[in-house]
């Protein structure tokens, strides 16, 4: 598991990548720039809880001086941290490498997006 880490963060503005997890989530509402909260679901966590999510939508978050935008994440209240689902990031065409202690991710028009 990896983190990306916003310039001069804390703990609420870190976004671990899981490779683990099947969908992109945050229990942060203040994130989301667009949430649907009609949309209603439940996800099953690695000690086989289940946590109830209560929206889904887009987020938009500034990484390395540019702003991308986070589709279909999953918003659980219950949740602590942020996570990046990278099955999900690969879904979408992005390369995820690790090498060396670093994670990075990659666009196939932009290059480097962190």
């Amino acid at each position: 598991m990896s983190y990306v880490e916003m310039q001069h963060s804390n703990q609420d503005e870190r976004w671990f990548l899981d490779s683990g997890c099947s969908n992109h989530m945050s229990g942060d509402k203040k994130w989301f720039n667009e949430l649907d909260q009609s949309f209603k679901h439940s996800v099953k966590l690695g000690n086989d809880s289940r946590m109830e999510v209560v929206g889904k939508g887009n987020v938009r978050m500034k990484v390395n001086g540019q702003i991308l935008v986070i589709t279909e994440v999953f918003f659980v209240p219950d949740l602590k941290t942020n996570l990046l689902s990278i099955g999900q990031l690969q879904e979408k065409n992005l390369t995820i490498l690790i090498k060396a202690d670093c994670c990075s991710i990659y666009h196939e028009n932009k290059g480097l997006l962190m």
